[in-house]
């Protein structure tokens, strides 16, 4: 318990050396003086809070709010000293504010928690004691056995120690880890692959020596040493050897590992950034005025006290005759007088720190996130799946986004790929009905057959359907399994039950497109492989595999023929190809390949080369040399491959489209309108990424494509980038796009942040490539911290863009076909990457002008609110005398004026959302928090002090030279000159809204007139009972007698005027002399465009009074057919006619 207790806090951290040892199946040695290491728990922790650290840690976060620390100050003052108001004033409001928000986060949070348990409390199997136990994943300890079958996913980070598989290898998907579906093979050490029974693994006697835990997905460095015969056989480990947590078994019956990495120190969670609390740019500006007025709030309470104290200077009002002090009061020390009279002054004015503020942007932010969820343009029929929100307190921030950091594969595309086109010996085909078509000819076969293909383009097929590492599934799940003959299918098993699985989607693409053509690759078998051409069965000899690189760019394999030829079969990008052929037609092929990819298809091209029998046993002697390497094993491996892929005869080439997300490309074009710079950050290669960003308009065929690749010095960098900086001035006209891979990046962040982020910020575009994880959180954080400070959006569907979405302002995860662990941290979830246009451009834009009109409407009506009473005191002599009666003082921001404020900040549209789609510019008014600029914050504090004076100068002015406004001649007193003042202000604040409020509904009308309608009914109930539990009841028939005077009618309607009529003026004058883009958009509206979507999600009433309000004459039909309103709830639509 202790050691869990100094882990927790951080004293005592799980490991300390460099390396690690892990003991299969916990077998440590019973000799010597061996001390186990210490190693984590399995428990993935995702969560914020425990039940432990939940009170005080909350607590913390919400004192940190200027506001909740203030009023919790004021309430320790009215608890402490004598001051004019009860405790109770700042005591209730800050309780509520401080029990909501913590209500709010803590069920944040315990979804968190209930998600992690269960992950945590997932069964899985494990080798114990000679037998397979069930147990639950966070009891999984480091050097267990574990057993995952098909389809489950690895519960920690394993090493591959055996499959059902004969030659030890699986098949895994990574969708959850890096968006990719295709399958990846994994492969066991040969001494460990025959274990295949629990008995034998508990025999096996091994031992793993690796690194320390690290966040690169990509790199793993150990060792295993097997003892077998008292001999110990010493096998190096790599990535290729360890099964990621997250990731899933496929197409492979069951496979035993041993845990090297566990909990929150597998690769999966060291890629994950600590959960923080996220705040918004309005609440930052929050605070700074909150600070502004705690000064304003300080000067005036020490102004007061000085005044109190020049006045008191004269013995006359020092101690009036009708107020003699207590000796107690004469003989008390000045000093503590002095503070005891500055903080009563500080309680009477408290009132300008609007506490209330926080609920109402609380109750705004948690209703108003319903609405995202509501809508049904962000809803996904085909997976039934609608937008989710995980954080309300961002909503704001979604229309504040400048930079928009979007993952590639999952996110803009449905990483489903589809073969177009080929290029064979300078001739392009497409596919036409399972048969290749020359270009410009029709498909008048009959018969589908495609057995007149030429030898060039059997060829060119043949080695499409051999040269990859495609794996097979058939129907039956058993028919590879144990000593199954691969190729039953030739005994009566149709290869048409098969499905494939690859590493590559390319590979997986072209072999299904040689399979509907003729040419089907059928199955593999240790080193045989097998392909049925036009049904006849080929059986090819594996003899190498030359694998894929970064730096190569292609892949190769050695094959021996039926005929018992030596042939190579390679493929790869056109610049990794073509430099080393020597026959076929190059040139045409090159031209081809080109086309393709102005298409944007992805491409590849395919080549070939026959050895003679001489030359066969040298590049065997070479390869064999070079795989057996202990020194320089790689260098001396590239040196081999070189010296075989060349002298290539060219076969053709091959295009594949990646198909993209419906809408990609007008989202992104949308978000470039709006001023929003798009980078797409992706662990895909080069090529691919580019292909991408062609096809979905991120880049522009116009553009001109910067490079900053390959780069391996930080000089070398240093000095690309100046490159780059000086071709973007010389060529300032022309749009400018960035590609910059993963290694580059990481020198240029290294040494040269600021000249990156130069030519980053000059480019339209930027795209990176070969992204590790936490690189693109580093990325994000680079564009977060510099010195514009611009809002970031993430937005991703795989574990890999987890750190991403949590380092940027606003994450956004995809709702992918696997994986939730980005949906789960992320701050909103869509299904689709075309939802984000709406999210932003219209959710993003109506969420920060309510905000931000709400925020600056409650400082203006706290300062129209408080002034008066500070005025008030230079007429009673600086006594600490209340204005306002006390219930007055409490229900103004609790009742009084409220709702009005809550009702506007959750319904207001300035412009129709239609409107925002089709005009994505009018994003720009508001970026930047423009409507919380200084410069509007000093506007409407100015107001606030202008209306205050009018009001309690109004009202003297009526009232100081006569106050006999009865018609009997009696006097009006001070609490019936505080209910004056009172009740202009709360109608003049309560109308100053109804005329910032654009978009009316019945809400907007029944709590605007409703509120003043209250206020008068209260009053007069309030004043007119002597209510018995009250000590003292000063109010008592005050308002009735106000009421009862005209005098009093026509003051409150003259001043309410006065103070209104110059905003209804300047509002008039700058609509039509300067008139905003809004403002113009507000126009445009009510032309607007009428198509089958426009008014399809408006409630029927409504839609038809719209369609009522149009002249129709200005109306240009979309479509004939009639327009269909659609209701909530599946249910069907109502037809109001045709247009």
């Amino acid at each position: 318990m202790l050691r869990w207790i100094r882990q927790q806090l951080g004293f005592d951290p799980p490991h300390q050396s460099e390396t690690r040892t892990v003991y299969v199946a916990n077998r440590f040695p019973q000799h010597g003086h061996y001390i186990p290491q210490r190693f984590a728990d399995n428990r993935i922790i995702s969560s914020k809070y425990t039940i432990w650290n939940f009170v005080p840690k909350n607590l913390f976060e919400q004192f940190r709010r200027i506001a909740n620390f203030y009023f919790l100050i004021i309430f320790l003052v009215q608890l402490m000293i004598d001051t004019p108001t009860s405790p109770i004033t700042s005591g209730l409001p800050l309780f509520f504010v401080i029990t909501v928000t913590a209500i709010k986060q803590g069920y944040e949070d315990w979804l968190r928690h209930k998600a992690d348990n269960e992950v945590n409390g997932a069964p899985v199997f494990v080798v114990r004691s000679g037998s397979l136990v069930q147990t639950r994943s966070k009891n999984i300890r480091v050097g267990d056995i574990v057993r995952v079958a098909k389809d489950e996913t690895f519960p920690a980070d394993l090493a591959l120690l055996s499959s059902d598989r004969a030659d030890g290898t699986c098949h895994i998907t990574t969708a959850s880890l890096d968006g990719e579906t295709n399958l990846k093979t994994h492969f066991s050490v040969p001494e460990t692959s025959v274990c295949q029974s629990v008995s034998q693994l508990e025999a096996l006697l091994a031992v793993v020596e690796c690194q320390q835990p690290e966040a690169d997905l990509y790199r793993f460095v150990g060792r295993i040493t097997v003892t077998q015969h008292e001999e110990e056989i010493v096998r190096p480990l790599g990535p290729e050897n360890l099964l990621l947590r997250g990731a899933r078994l496929k197409n492979t019956k069951e496979i035993f590992g041993v845990a090297i990495y566990t909990g929150m120190e597998s690769k999966m969670a060291l890629n994950y950034k600590c959960k923080s609390q996220k705040r918004s740019a309005v609440e930052k500006s929050m605070n700074t005025f909150l600070i502004i007025y705690l000064v304003i709030l300080l000067f005036e309470a020490i102004l007061s006290t000085i005044l109190k104290y020049a006045w008191q200077a004269e013995d006359k009002w020092d101690e009036p005759f009708y107020n003699q002090k207590t000796e107690l009061e004469r003989n008390s020390s000045p000093i503590l007088k002095f503070i005891s009279d500055f903080l009563a002054f500080l309680v009477l004015y408290n009132f300008i720190i609007p506490i209330s503020l926080y609920v109402t942007v609380e109750m705004q932010k948690f209703l108003g996130s319903f609405f995202i969820g509501w809508d049904l343009d962000l809803y996904h029929e085909e997976s039934d799946q609608k937008a989710q929100v995980n954080t309300s307190d961002l909503n704001e921030e979604l229309g504040q986004v400048e930079y928009v950091f979007t993952d590639k594969t999952g996110t803009l595309t449905e990483n489903e790929m589809q073969f177009r086109e080929c290029s064979v010996n300078g001739t392009k085909y497409r596919e036409v009905n399972g048969k290749l078509v020359p270009e410009g000819m029709t498909d008048d076969s009959p018969d589908g057959s495609t057995a007149h293909l030429m030898g060039e383009e059997l060829l060119f097929l043949k080695a499409v359907s051999l040269c990859h590492t495609v794996q097979i599934s058939y129907d039956q799940p058993d028919c590879l399994v144990g000593g199954g003959d691969p190729f039953s299918h030739a005994n009566g098993f149709s290869s048409n039950h098969m499905e494939y699985y690859a590493s590559s989607p390319d590979e997986k693409a072209l072999v299904e497109a040689t399979k509907r053509i003729g040419v089907a690759f059928t199955g593999s078998n240790g080193d045989t492989m097998e392909i049925k051409t036009f049904g006849k069965f080929e059986k090819y000899k594996l003899l190498h595999v030359l694998e894929f690189d970064a730096d190569r760019r292609r892949m190769s394999v050695i094959l021996q023929t039926p005929s018992g030829g030596k042939v190579l079969f390679t493929k790869g990008a056109e610049s990794a190809i073509l430099p080393f052929t020597t026959s076929g037609e190059i040139e045409k092929t090159r031209l081809h390949v080109d086309e393709f990819a102005l298409k944007g298809l992805r491409t590849l091209v395919v080549a070939c080369r026959h050895f003679s029998p001489e030359e066969y046993m040298d590049v065997d002697r070479r390869l064999t040399a070079a795989r057996t390497a202990l020194q320089q094993r790689e260098e001396r491996l590239h040196e081999a491959f070189d010296y075989i892929e060349r002298d290539l005869q060219l076969l053709g080439a091959t295009g594949v489209e990646d198909k993209l997300q419906d809408k990609v490309q007008e989202t992104i074009e949308a978000l470039r309108l709006a001023g929003i710079k798009v980078w797409v950050l992706t662990g895909d290669k080069h090529e691919t990424a580019v292909s991408v960003s062609l096809s979905c308009g991120h880049f522009h065929r116009t553009m001109n494509i910067l490079e900053l690749l390959q780069q391996c010095s930080d000089n070398e960098c240093a000095e690309q980038l100046r490159r780059l900086a000086r071709r973007i001035k010389e060529d300032h006209v022309i749009q400018h796009g960035l590609v910059v891979d993963g290694a580059s990046l990481s020198l240029a962040l290294r040494e040269h942040e600021k000249l990156f982020m130069e030519v980053c910020k000059n480019c339209s575009a930027v795209l990176c490539c070969r992204m590790a994880p936490l690189q693109k959180a580093k990325v994000v954080r680079l564009l977060k911290t510099s010195p514009e400070k611009p809002i970031t959006l993430a937005i991703g569907d795989g574990a890999n863009d987890v750190s991403m979405i949590q380092e940027a302002h606003v994450g956004i995860g995809i709702m992918g076909k696997e994986g939730r662990q980005a949906v789960r941290n992320s701050d909103y979830a869509i299904a689709r990457f075309k939802f984000l246009a709406k999210l932003l451009l219209v959710h993003g834009h109506f969420y920060y002008i309510r905000i931000a009109t709400l925020v600056q409407y409650f400082f203006y009506k706290n300062v129209c609110f408080i002034t008066p009473q500070f005025l008030y005191q230079f007429f009673c002599l600086f006594s600490q005398q209340t204005l306002y009666d006390s219930v007055y003082l409490t229900l103004y921001n609790i009742c009084f004026t409220s709702l009005p404020i809550l009702v506007y900040s959750l319904f207001e549209q300035l412009v129709h959302p239609h409107v925002l789609q089709s005009k994505p510019g009018l994003y720009r008014d508001i970026s930047k928090n423009s409507l919380l600029s200084f410069r509007t914050f000093l506007y409407w504090t100015l107001l606030g002090f202008c209306h205050a004076f009018v009001f309690f100068f109004g009202s003297y002015i009526l009232m100081g030279e006569d106050t006999t406004l009865m018609g009997n001649g009696q006097m009006f007193g001070n609490w019936t000159f505080g209910t004056l003042v009172f009740t202009v202000m709360v109608i003049t604040v309560t109308l100053k809204l109804a005329l910032e409020t654009h978009f009316w509904t019945w809400m907007n009308h029944f709590v605007t007139w409703g509120s003043i309608a209250f206020y008068f009914i209260f009053s007069l109930f309030y004043g007119g009972i002597i209510w018995p539990f009250l000590h003292t009841q000063d109010m008592y028939f005050v308002f009735v007698q106000l009421l009862s005077s005209g005098s009093a009618w026509f003051a409150i309607i003259i001043i309410v005027i006065t103070c209104l009529f110059p905003d209804v003026v300047k509002k008039v004058l700058y609509r039509h002399l300067q008139p905003t883009s809004t403002q113009k958009s507000q126009m445009y509206s009510n032309r607007v465009v009428i198509g089958d979507d426009f008014i399809a999600l408006q409630p029927l009433s409504r839609a038809k009074s719209q369609l009522g309000k149009i002249r129709w004459k200005r109306v240009r039909v979309q479509s004939a057919q009639n327009m269909t309103l659609l209701k909530p709830s599946g249910a069907q639509g109502r037809t109001i006619g045709t247009c």
